[in-house]
């Protein structure tokens, strides 16, 4: 490791083989890890209000809201612990040891894959209800996207084991000196990866929000062109449908923010081979990540559920007895 002349080095007392400190203007510095510090913490903030209104009050346990509380749990951990890490990782020294750069970049893979899994099932969910809405009640069950959910952590863990396991078992290796925490991937490997956490899942979550927007259209057409005059019956399930259609378009704009903070990345990785070497791929990072920050202020605009148990929450009443039995909807 070559040392540059007046470099202040990043463990001082191994001066052949520390890394250097990163340098940048003060201001930019300070601007940039203020700003990306205050995202993680809103980040954190937001989805554990997320998470709390979905676990604990009953009336929200439905199929699509368990598929939000994956969703958030998964955000919530990318401002937890990917936003600071990566922070750390591209502006200053890695003072955790190989083993934790290791294990950091092991639960980035699996967080990421998760978040994509859940938006993968999430679009599953809006196809099913609006495409197939006689049989939504016996398709999709509560129980049953809870097993989907949990499989689909599970294979985030099984790929990142595969993917990650040169990292696990010989953590440090691609690292040039002590202070850094790089991570690399096979030309095999990294193919596999774009095709199975970016090519196949958005050509699924487009190709099913297209058929759902098809459909919403025609039924939304069909509910206005309709007579007045209408049994209770069929007033009820005109009810059912506006319900579903705004879930629908409420969770397209999710998906839709989702597509445009996650392609970015995988598109300049697609196009350059060296992208990952470059400036530009942390300030992509932490878009695909300040997704994260916006899926609850999605809840909030689209869902009055959400900012209803948010007052609940933020006033402590949901510490008080029978509060889960509340009627929030």
């Amino acid at each position: 490791m070559e040392v540059v002349d007046g470099a202040e080095l990043c463990f001082p007392q191994l001066l052949n083989t520390s890394c250097n400190k990163p340098t940048s203007p003060w201001p930019e510095a300070v601007i940039l890890q203020t700003l990306l510090s205050t995202i993680s913490l809103l980040t954190v903030a937001l989805n554990l209000l997320v998470i709390i209104s979905v676990s604990h009050f009953r009336q929200l346990h439905t199929p699509t809201n368990i598929l939000l509380l994956s969703l958030a749990v998964s955000d919530f951990l990318v401002g937890l612990l990917l936003m600071p890490g990566e922070l750390i990782r591209k502006s200053s020294c890695w003072f955790f040891g190989d083993l934790m750069c290791s294990l950091y970049k092991y639960l980035s893979y699996i967080i990421t894959s998760a978040s994509v899994g859940v938006m993968v099932l999430i679009s599953v969910d809006r196809y099913v209800a609006i495409c197939d809405p006689l049989h939504y009640t016996s398709r999709i069950t509560v129980n049953r996207v809870k097993l989907f959910v949990c499989l689909c952590w599970l294979c985030s863990i099984c790929c990142s084991s595969v993917f990650k396991k040169d990292d696990l078992t010989q953590p440090g290796r691609f690292n040039s000196c002590y202070g850094e925490c790089l991570s690399a991937i096979g030309y095999i490997a990294g193919f596999v990866d774009l095709v199975l956490n970016f090519l196949v899942p958005v050509t699924i979550i487009i190709v099913l929000y297209v058929k759902v927007f098809a459909v919403a259209v025609s039924q939304a057409r069909a509910m206005r062109s309709q007579i007045t005059a209408v049994t209770l019956q069929l007033s009820v399930t005109q009810k059912t449908n506006k319900s579903e259609l705004k879930a629908a378009r409420a969770l397209g704009v999710l998906v839709i923010v989702f597509l445009m903070c996650f392609c970015p990345l995988y598109c300049g990785i697609l196009i350059d081979e060296n992208f990952t070497k470059s400036s530009y791929q942390l300030y992509l990072l932490f878009l695909l990540y300040f997704n994260s920050c916006l899926n609850p202020v999605i809840y909030a605009l689209f869902y009055s559920w959400f900012r209803k148990v948010v007052k609940l929450i933020l006033t402590l009443q949901i510490l008080q007895p029978g509060s889960r039995e509340a009627n929030v909807l």
